[in-house]
């Protein structure tokens, strides 16, 4: 059959934009019959290239060239004479979504430049997520990045149909941009299933475009997965709220609670549950269903305590605006005792005698405060409280909390100027310590002061411009200090505590006194020790280099790294040159192993700041050789070389063959970096980066090779 050129077929136009192509990607774009390959001709007879290799660069695609015909949605097809593209990738159109830009183009009136950059953003994002070796982080770059740019125009073009009343095309719109985002986070949620943020975007992204029938098999591959963590299921259950479908659901939840953990399954008849009350049809369901009711779970929590008072504030406002209206009230035939919350009273009643412990007791009272209905059932709760847990310290805080809360009483006048305000803060406070004082006589416990403490140091942190007030609370927070630390209650964290208090409040000598107490007692601490010696170093006491070796007496070597930089830091503002350096070498001959790393990136950095790149060059030249190291140790040397004015590549090579030494196996980076360097250098050797790649392609393991690949093939084609 008669061969016709390819321009005679296509036109001079597409022809340039393939013969651009071939140049960009040799090789790889190429249209040619099966009897003749590489001739860029076709059948005359059958007008159809045997193959084109996308996705294409974004500069073919300047002379507005179609890849769609109308007679075939969905396949990649030019429209000129019918020329189909057989056996497309399957990125062809999801790659570069040129039909969808095309359509676009005309409704949103993007520009030009505008087309060429989203096709160029996305091809860069979907090159990564078609490779052979998929890593997590390149879908998770494609969601950030080209996510939100979707989003916008499929928004920007719900505007637009709106405002011209313009319905056609939804298929190719739309509809193609939605599948193309569920179909990324599809293959991402299929191979890494544990990733719990991207299944939640993935649900997000499926409820906002109104893909129900989607979203309810995402759910149930979700809950299949994470059918053990109780968060995942209570979101998934809480799904089906108020829709019919949701007591199907609700009974293969409940059918399935066996094989699950009792928390899960609490949650599931927790949810069944709620969903009847909300929809006022338990009886109903009870009578004329097949479904069988979930018995109660053998451990009430808060949630059902909370449920079943909102359902009686519900049905009170009910009440209250049929009495309003003054309408028929014959079909509103709730007892007195449901509107009263009684069924809350007997939840709680079951739930404290199988829960035990103040905290669950307090979170029950906290709830039961949100209803002003319940003052009854409040005052209950309290009493059960006082009585129950006399021996926990959470319930005399939450008791002396409370009096905070208390307000005057009706026949005393209400505070209106400020001073009457702070002197009526000063009474509250002062009945809490007097409950407090009761509580730690009563329960002489180390949490017990902490809850006292904590209470102290809370209102002393409140800002107020009462001078007498705020001396109060320093007065009462100091002496609580005290008292504790007298009977040896105080714990490391709470000497920290009291330490910062006083210095705050320029108290240096009684802050020397409680630290050099806290030392006392825990003197394998270094956070005591170092708040000590800081206290040393801010009343500028002559001993601080005593009292620094004296630390290094009582504790381990390893645990010693903070203690040194502290002193080499403080060297460095109040000794000469030659102390701080002694500080150093004898740091590093004490502290050996994985701590040294930061001690010789602080040296380094010490060294440039006191005697520049001379000094610094000196130090590495005597730490190159004393492992451990860090890529930050080299990436600091080079950093200090580039800043010079004559700045030597030969050096620069130098520092990079010895990181690459070092780390050379897993830092993809270095390498990228390393080639950048002899490409942009002045005195940079362009030859050397054919014989580092090959380096880096033998040296490189797994992934690290596979993410070093792709990126020296971005930075070639200029990304």
């Amino acid at each position: 059959m008669e061969n016709l050129k390819i321009q005679d077929v296509l036109g001079e136009g597409l022809h340039a934009a393939l013969l651009l192509c071939d140049k960009i990607f040799p090789g790889r774009v190429f249209l040619c019959s099966s009897g003749c390959p590489r001739t860029r001709c076709v059948q005359q007879a059958a007008l159809g290239p045997t193959e084109i290799h996308l996705p294409l660069h974004p500069k073919c695609w300047l002379l507005r060239v179609s890849l769609c015909s109308p007679g075939c949605p969905g396949t990649h097809s030019v429209d000129q004479a019918g020329l189909e593209l057989r056996n497309p990738p399957a990125s062809a159109s999801q790659v570069l979504g040129l039909k969808t830009c095309a359509t676009t183009a005309r409704l949103c009136g993007c520009s030009l430049q505008h087309r060429v950059a989203i096709i160029k953003k996305a091809s860069d994002l979907e090159y990564k997520i078609h490779r052979r070796t998929l890593l997590k982080e390149d879908f998770i770059n494609y969601v950030q990045c080209h996510y939100p740019y979707e989003i916008n125009l499929l928004e920007l073009i719900q505007r637009r149909r709106a405002r011209i009343k313009y319905s056609f095309k939804k298929d190719e719109i739309e509809y193609s941009m939605v599948h193309r985002v569920q179909g990324v986070f599809g293959r991402a949620s299929a191979k890494w299933k544990d990733d719990v943020q991207l299944w939640l975007s993935y649900i997000v992204f499926c409820k906002k475009w109104g893909t129900k029938a989607h979203l309810s098999k995402i759910f149930s591959t979700m809950l299949a997965i994470h059918s053990n963590k109780p968060d995942f299921v209570d979101y998934g259950s809480q799904m089906g709220n108020g829709r019919p479908l949701v007591f199907r659901k609700c009974q293969a939840a409940v059918s399935s609670c066996s094989t699950l953990s009792s928390r899960v399954s609490e949650l599931y008849q927790e949810r069944f549950l709620s969903t009847i009350l909300e929809l006022n049809t338990y009886t109903k369901l009870a009578l004329n269903s097949e479904i069988r009711l979930p018995l109660p779970p053998k451990c009430w929590d808060q949630r059902y305590f909370r449920m079943e008072l909102m359902h009686a504030e519900k049905l009170r406002k009910e009440k209250q605006e049929l009495e309003k209206a003054a309408m028929d009230m014959g079909n509103f035939d709730h007892p007195e005792e449901i509107l009263k919350g009684e069924l809350a009273r007997i939840i709680y009643k079951n739930s404290i005698s199988k829960i035990k412990g103040a905290e669950f007791h307090v979170s029950l009272l906290t709830i039961a405060q949100l209803f002003d209905f319940a003052k009854d059932l409040q005052k209950e709760i309290y009493d059960d409280l006082q009585t129950l847990h006399t021996d926990d310290p959470l319930t005399w805080d939450y008791v002396a909390r409370r009096e905070l809360e208390i307000e005057s009483q009706p026949g005393e006048e209400q505070p209106v100027s400020k001073q009457a305000k702070a002197v009526e803060v000063g009474r509250r406070e002062e009945r809490c310590c007097a409950v407090y004082e009761e509580a730690v006589k009563t329960l002489p416990t180390e949490a017990m002061w902490k809850c006292y403490i904590t209470f102290c140091l809370e209102r002393f942190s409140k800002k107020t411009s009462s001078v007498p007030l705020r001396g109060q609370r320093l007065e009462r927070t100091v002496l609580a200090f005290r008292k504790a630390h007298e009977l040896k209650l105080l714990s490391e964290v709470q000497y920290k505590q009291w330490i910062d208090l006083l210095l705050r409040q320029d108290l240096f000598k009684e802050a020397l006194q409680v630290a050099e107490a806290g030392t006392e007692l825990f003197k394998d601490s270094v956070t005591m020790w170092q708040t000590k010696l800081l206290v040393l170093i801010d009343s500028k006491s002559p001993e601080v280099a005593m009292h620094f070796e004296e630390a290094f007496a009582h504790l381990k070597p390893q645990v010693c790294l903070p203690l040194w930089i502290s002193w080499a830091e403080w060297s460095e503002s109040a000794k000469s040159q030659e102390d701080t350096e002694a500080i150093f070498k004898k740091a590093l001959l004490a502290v050996t192993g994985a701590s040294s790393v930061t001690l010789k990136e602080k040296y380094l950095d010490w060294a440039y700041r006191s005697g520049g790149y001379k000094k610094a060059r000196a130090v590495f030249k005597s730490l190159q050789e004393s492992r451990p190291f860090s890529v930050e140790f080299f990436r600091k040397m080079m950093q200090f070389e580039k800043e010079q004015e004559s700045c030597k590549m030969a050096n620069l090579r130098e520092y990079y063959e010895r990181a690459l030494r070092e780390f050379g196996s897993a830092d993809s980076d270095l390498w990228m970096d390393y080639i950048k360097e002899e490409l942009n250098h002045p005195l940079g050797r362009p030859e050397n980066c054919g014989q580092i790649y090959w380096r880096a392609t033998k040296m490189l393991q797994g992934q690290s090779a596979e993410l070093f690949i792709a990126k020296h093939a971005m930075h070639q084609a200029g990304h």
